[in-house]
């Protein structure tokens, strides 16, 4: 190493920075029982769905050396996706994360760019390992663990200033840089804002997620047709959910904007279920394409949207019928 880790652990926040990174942190490559011994329970309480992957590469979850032989450095990054959005009443709502250009693609090419900075700055050979959620590693514990965010009781990390409207991404390496990593708060406290607003039931407990039950996982990752019941628990939401993250107080408050990179598509906001309807292959790509709504493909895409005209459909008659019951008193 050719620096004082201190300072070297300086000058790689001071780059991130420059990257347009809210966070990064270190931390080392040790055996995490408790964070294991969560994914575990959800696997054998069958809160995963048919999410099914989540039961594969437990031993790289285990063991980040499998990912990188000789890791030392497991490198924690976030960068915010926080900016404003109106959604139109009477329309299919997406997740604000899915309304910008993928974020694989984002946050790698980032990623990239900081290793090439930090390869620069240690001035010598080493071997280097990117993950950007598709890799079994435990993100938000390794993000804990490096001090840049506390996991809340909807499950997703809240990193200070900017919120749990982020991505995390890492980079393990075969040296190892220390610093000493930030105590932080429980920023949740006794709120209870984001289980209030899961109108599913997804989450059961403070930290504790049924994903079988979650918008986000019926809408995303659910493969086949829906039930009766899940076509009606997924509402209004065409593609992901907001809802805990729009109830939390934190996120209201948090002074970190989105990166530059991530700016809305405007064509995709408040798009008809007709219009989904009307989509051909052609003009699916060319409407998703660089998404994430691009991977679930425009089956799925049109599985969603023709339960939400239902869900709409009947809100509006719902209301309609409130409307009429009303007695006006003289």
């Amino acid at each position: 190493m050719t620096d004082h880790p201190t300072n070297l652990a300086l000058q790689i926040r001071k780059e991130a920075a420059r990257l347009g990174f809210a966070a990064l942190g270190f931390a080392a490559p040790t055996p995490q029982p408790v964070a294991i011994k969560r994914v575990t329970a959800m696997i054998e309480e069958h809160r995963n769905g048919e999410m099914h992957y989540l039961e594969t590469n437990m031993a790289e979850r285990t063991n980040p050396a499998l990912l990188l032989p000789n890791v030392q450095t497991i490198i924690s990054t976030a960068i915010s996706y926080n900016y404003p959005i109106e959604y139109h009443d009477g329309f299919p709502k997406i997740s604000r994360y899915a309304l910008i250009e993928d974020y694989h693609t984002v946050m790698r090419t980032k990623l990239e760019k900081l290793l090439a900075a930090i390869k620069r700055i240690m001035g010598e050979p080493l071997a280097a390992f990117i993950a950007v959620d598709s890799s079994p590693l435990l993100e938000k514990n390794w993000a804990e663990v490096a001090g840049i965010g506390k996991t809340g009781k909807n499950t997703l990390l809240k990193v200070p200033s900017a919120g749990s409207y982020i991505f995390l991404g890492e980079i393990l390496l075969d040296r190892e840089i220390r610093s000493t990593p930030l105590m932080l708060p429980n920023y949740c406290g006794s709120c209870q804002a984001c289980l209030e607003s899961c109108p599913t039931g997804a989450l059961i407990a403070p930290g504790k997620i049924d994903a079988s039950r979650c918008i986000s996982y019926l809408t995303i990752e659910l493969k086949r047709e829906f039930t009766p019941d899940e076509a009606a628990m997924i509402g209004e939401w065409l593609f992901g959910c907001d809802l805990c993250q729009e109830a939390c107080p934190y996120n209201q408050q948090a002074s970190i904007s989105a990166h530059e990179l991530f700016t809305i598509r405007q064509e995709l906001l408040n798009l008809s279920t007709e219009e989904i309807f009307n989509l051909t292959k052609s003009s699916f790509r060319k409407l998703f394409y660089g998404t994430p709504i691009f991977r679930i493909g425009l089956r799925r895409l049109k599985r969603n949207a023709q339960a939400v005209e239902e869900n709409l459909k009947k809100n509006g008659d719902d209301l309609t019928r409130e409307t009429s019951g009303k007695v006006t008193l003289k």
